[in-house]
């Protein structure tokens, strides 16, 4: 339901009654074809908001080319007809489908439901009204999500960056941080928006890439890059990319008068003050709660943060005050995708917990017509031509591309399209597969790997076998790394079609295979993400073996005192151990680890062998793996030889023992990122820095005169844990910045700690005197975990964390089906997100559970008993042992020996296809004759 609000909320969790009102279209969408006669002459005009105000739409108009549904509506407030009535008039004289209603209604739905996710996510701040950056004042101040359009190859000037002010050339972009955000007084917003950093440094960099020798600096007060592989992402933008960071605050923007050119002023870390011009300063603008969002959550009778954002418990970090009322993404604070996405499968696991005991029970299963059966027909080719809106067809002649494909043997129709992934396009396609009567298709788009999927989808929604589709790929292949050269880019693109096309003309209806599953599961590590993801899938009615290396339950969370918002972490990991091992449905295995595993997605075995040595088989038909992380152990700043230099964790416990040194001490010092963002290491742990600073206000406020220092990076203080870098601060804690060439050195001077840090507000170094100094240590992978992976087929990354299969698309998936991943053995996070990433991890495995029977690809090696000779080279190359050795006829010398494949273990990787010298074996939908033909095609032979 678009263009619709909720207005009440009645009932109870399991049992609720929504009022929901839907605003008028005008437009029919059973009839609208999204043609688009109707935009085109509607004389009105108005600032799109897609565009970010850079570009204009009509009255009548769909927000953007691959809007769900493609459908168009009129903007009442700027429609001339609906204004006055009786003018104008004219989309509806346009328009031959009949879809225009101007007498349409407000309508009001009421509906019954059991649970309600809240995600309606969130607004950028709007720079203008403070006066401060220019914004509104000077054209060339633009927003960053401005930029995005403007770098955007659908935008307003087609991905090209030129100065709003006069159309010229872009030389100079200055980027200003924290615009919204971190700045009570200016803006009322006093929490880091999270995001802001790391999308400046990424327009930075796709900027300098649209713009060869462009220089671009970005003016910040912390870099906060927290995320996973963010820091790398940020050093090659320093080092590869060359674009220029600042360490400053800039307090407003001026301009030189008629140039339009922008002038900064700002005094450096050497107490000089600069002047800089720039043809555009973009505002790196933060997030904030919708008006409109804070009136549905006092509709709803939810809690607010004194941010305004939905109230979660860092142990339910789903679930609202209201109970069986859940949210995910920017609602309940700021974040970015992956993290939002994670919160919407969480959300769903805490639906799925409540509404288990009527599972199935409204369950509709998608159809699709009778396939079609082509296998005495002629080869009957339609090739589609994306223009990605302006990323293609900015770069590749598409027109050409089309008519060179039109020349190709059994291509019998071409036609380009302006979005091929789009809705309408989509049903645009089966309405030509029908008309005329094609039997293999080929999309010459983007990659396979994200859009092939859904492809596939539309040949069965045209009723042809989702396998006879190929796709080119010629955005990643040729417009993006032939920018600077159409030419060559236009003729690999011809290339890549003519392969497609020769391919697919070889290509068969391929049948997918169905394996029943064990509707049981596998959680590996009884960490709080662990036992989250475990009792979840529990109380969704399954059964789950629970495994855990050591003999107690808990993992890195015994080791904790409290979250960042408070919330007494032994009290909440007591509760959740004891519902654990209370649930009849969880198995635990304590002191046993996985030591071989068997099988595939919805048939895993997986032997579990105890410290006695005696080993259990456990079937299951998906796994989480949550074995945790360890704290790095220094040796940097005489950890070893000074004993009053202790790690946070270590702190933790003699604080809260109320060790004597502790207690007597009055001069402390925090270095934080102790082997973190480092060479070898080149990540950030995450919740170093908020724990330093919690640490640090307890200190001042046990004894107010205590001198604490916390000696710094980037404080990474991130979201709303920015309110705790304030409280220290007022409370005194005093902050030194430092850099990664000048680390602090720590050394003992008689019964004193001697910390030296270069001072950068004073220019000189600085010696500071403590009586215990506290190492923010990282946070490494566990040793085993890429052992762990290898059982299982799943990769670590460069830093040994485990490697998930897509960063958005499937952030908790791994690349082996069936597998899944949350918490620390991920990436170093804090107690919220690791209780939200198991519990989506245990929400993408109950997908799989739920089922009694899992489709696989029919992409599978199969043997050709003709030609194998059994020589067994592919059984020793086959990573996923799904090829083995056995006795064709009679065994002994007559005897024949031929391999055989378990299909449902082949991943189709090909490896056994290379290595076969005999054609005893291939690879269904690349087989030798699709093979050769794209290789001949390719050498245009």
């Amino acid at each position: 339901m678009t263009l619709s609000e909720v207005v009440k909320v009645d009932g109870v969790a399991g049992n609720f009654s929504v009022t929901v009102k839907e605003s008028p279209r005008y437009v029919d969408m059973e009839k609208c074809i999204a043609c688009g006669a109707c935009s085109e002459k509607c004389p009105k005009k108005v600032d799109s908001e897609y565009d970010a105000g850079t570009g204009k739409r009509k009255a009548i108009y769909v927000k953007y080319a691959q809007a769900v549904p493609l459908k168009y509506q009129i903007d009442a407030a700027s429609c001339i007809r609906l204004q006055k009535p009786g003018a104008c008039g004219f989309c509806e004289k346009v328009c031959d489908a009949g879809a225009i209603n101007f007498d349409d209604k407000e309508k009001v739905h009421l509906i019954n439901v059991g649970a309600v996710v809240l995600a309606p996510g969130f607004e950028v701040f709007d720079p203008k009204p403070a006066g401060v950056w220019g914004y509104g004042v000077h054209k060339n101040v633009i927003t960053s999500l401005q930029l995005e359009r403007y770098l955007s190859a659908s935008g307003p000037t087609e991905g090209h960056l030129i100065r709003p002010s006069d159309g010229k050339a872009v030389n100079k972009v200055a980027f200003l941080q924290c615009v919204g955000s971190r700045d009570e007084n200016l803006c009322g917003n006093g929490y880091c928006s999270s995001v802001c950093c790391m999308y400046a440094i990424k327009e930075a960099v796709i900027a300098k890439d649209h713009v060869p020798g462009l220089h671009t600096s970005i003016f910040y007060m912390d870099m906060r890059t927290h995320g996973k592989e963010f820091d790398q992402y940020l050093e090659r933008a320093k080092e590869d990319a060359g674009v220029r960071f600042v360490r400053c605050r800039i307090a407003g923007v001026e301009t030189d008068g008629e140039s339009g050119d922008l002038r900064l002023r700002y005094v450096n870390e050497n107490g000089r003050q600069i002047e800089e011009f720039y043809d555009m300063v973009v505002l790196s603008v933060g997030l904030q709660t919708p008006k409109h969002v804070l009136e549905l959550a006092h509709t709803l009778d939810i809690k607010l943060t004194a941010d305004n954002f939905a109230a979660t418990s860092d142990f339910a970090p789903v679930q609202t005050s209201r109970e069986g009322i859940y949210t995910c993404g920017a609602i309940a604070g700021p974040k970015d995708i992956p993290q939002s996405v994670v919160e919407g499968s969480a959300a769903a696991a805490a639906v799925a917990d409540l509404l288990a005991p009527v599972r199935h029970e409204l369950t509709s299963v998608a159809t699709f017509p009778e396939e079609k059966d082509i296998s005495q027909e002629e080869p009957r080719i339609g090739v589609f031509i994306c223009h990605c809106g302006s990323n293609i067809a900015g770069v590749v002649d598409v027109k050409a591309v089309e008519e060179y494909a039109a020349t190709l043997p059994d291509v019998v129709y071409v036609e380009r399209n302006l979005f091929s992934c789009s809705q309408d396009t989509q049903e645009m396609i089966v309405k030509r597969i029908r008309e005329q009567d094609l039997n293999r298709i080929v999309i010459a788009a983007c990659t396979p790997r994200t859009h092939e999927p859904l492809f596939r989808e539309t040949l069965k929604a045209a009723g042809l076998n989702e396998y006879l589709v190929e796709m080119a790929n010629i955005r990643n292949h040729n417009s993006w790394v032939h920018s600077k050269d159409p030419q060559a880019a236009t003729a690999k693109a011809k290339d890549l079609v003519r392969m497609a096309a020769a391919k697919v003309t070889f290509g068969d209806s391929l049948k997918p295979i169905s394996v029943p599953i064990t509707q049981k599961g596998l959680v590996i590590g009884g960490g709080v993400a662990g036992m989250t993801s475990a009792l979840n899938l529990a109380k969704q009615g399954f059964e789950v073996h629970l495994v855990e290396k050591t003999d107690t339950l808990g993992g890195n969370a015994l080791n904790l005192k409290h979250t960042w918002a408070g919330e007494h972490v032994p009290t909440q990991v007591a509760k959740l151990i004891d519902k654990v091992i209370w649930n009849d449905r969880i198995i635990i295995h304590k002191e046993c680890v996985v030591t071989a595993v068997d099988g595939f997605v919805g048939n895993f075995r997986s032997t579990v062998t105890g410290k006695d040595g005696i080993a259990k088989v456990i079937e299951h038909g998906a796994g989480v793996v949550a074995i945790g992380g360890d704290a790095y152990i220094p040796s940097e700043y005489n950890y070893n030889s000074i004993t009053r230099v202790v790690t946070a964790v270590q702190f933790d416990k003699l604080f809260e023992l109320k060790e004597k040194h502790v207690k007597q001490a009055k001069r402390f010092v925090f270095i934080q990122c102790v082997g973190s963002r480092e060479t070898d290491h080149m990540y950030c742990s995450k919740v170093c820095c908020t724990h330093s600073v919690q640490s640090a206000i307890a200190l001042k406020k046990e004894n107010p005169e205590r001198n604490v220092y916390i000696l710094y990076r980037d404080m990474r203080t991130y979201a709303q844990r920015e309110a705790l870098f304030k409280q220290a601060r007022k409370l005194g804690v005093i902050f030194i910045n430092y850099e990664l060439h000048g680390k602090p050195k720590v050394t003992e001077v008689g019964n004193d700690i001697q910390v030296e840090v270069w001072d950068h507000v004073l220019h000189r170094p600085l010696q500071i005197a403590a009586d215990m100094v506290i190492l923010a240590t990282a946070i490494r992978p566990k040793e085993d975990a890429a052992d762990l992976g290898k059982l299982y087929k799943v990769p670590v990354d460069a830093n040994g964390f485990f490697q998930e299969a897509h960063a958005k698309l499937r952030p908790v998936d791994f690349s082996t089906d069936g597998m899944f991943v949350a918490g620390l053995a991920h990436y170093p996070k804090p107690v919220e997100e690791s209780v939200a990433q198991a519990l989506a991890a245990s929400a993408r495995a109950a997908t799989l559970l739920s089922k009694t029977q899992v489709s696989l690809d029919a992409v599978k090696a199969t043997v050709d008993e003709t030609y194998c000779d059994g020589c067994a080279l592919c059984v020793d190359v086959c990573p996923y042992n799904a090829i083995s050795l056995i006795e064709k006829g009679p065994a002994g010398a007559d005897g024949k020996r031929v391999i055989q494949v378990n299909k449902a273990q082949c991943k189709g990787c090909g490896l056994c296809q290379g290595t076969c010298p005999k054609r005893g074996v291939y690879v269904s939908g690349f087989t030798m004759k699709q093979i050769s033909a794209q290789i001949q095609a390719a050498l245009a032979v």
